[in-house]
């Protein structure tokens, strides 16, 4: 793997994983990884192509040749932007159904570590510490219940 390190931020969905991520990339200078939209390009893609996400060997053939870009916050599947389309509740269940597929995330193994670059990476999502960069810094996260979160209030925010 490459010197240049990586800051993995992993959570639950809707945490705030990925306004973190855009916020401590920025102020760092390092390039960041949303790799919750990539399975959410697989889903949108096997769905257009009238794939059953079910079908793991079908899932997993269309995230090795899943031609996505990334520019700035926008994302692309081939030249169509899809920023807002995969942010939708049925692509957010349906990248939940091809994410279980450990062929699937295999299939995006080699592409998320390609995001790893001078000057650095923030990596954000499901693996990211554990598989994708097993020798990342991890970002802490909050695991309160609701019950025991901070209220929001004057001494509760993030600083930028």
């Amino acid at each position: 793997m490459s010197a240049a390190p990586v800051i993995a931020i992993d959570g639950p969905s809707a945490s705030g994983k990925g306004t973190v991520a855009q916020r401590v990339a920025a102020t760092l200078g390092f390039h960041r990884l949303d790799s919750g939209a990539l399975y959410r390009l697989v889903a949108l893609a096997a769905a257009r192509e009238g794939i059953d996400l079910r079908d793991e060997d079908a899932a997993a053939a269309v995230a090795l040749r899943l031609p996505a870009r990334f520019e700035g916050n926008e994302i692309f599947l081939g030249d169509r932007r899809m920023t807002d389309a995969i942010r939708t509740e049925e692509c957010s269940a349906a990248a939940s159904v091809v994410a279980a597929h450990p062929r699937v995330r295999q299939a995006l193994l080699e592409r998320q570590r390609a995001f790893r670059r001078p000057p650095g990476l923030v990596a954000e999502g499901r693996d990211m510490g554990s598989v994708v960069f097993p020798d990342a810094s991890p970002m802490p996260s909050s695991k309160c219940s609701s019950r025991r979160a901070p209220r929001p209030g004057p001494n509760v925010g993030i600083n930028s």
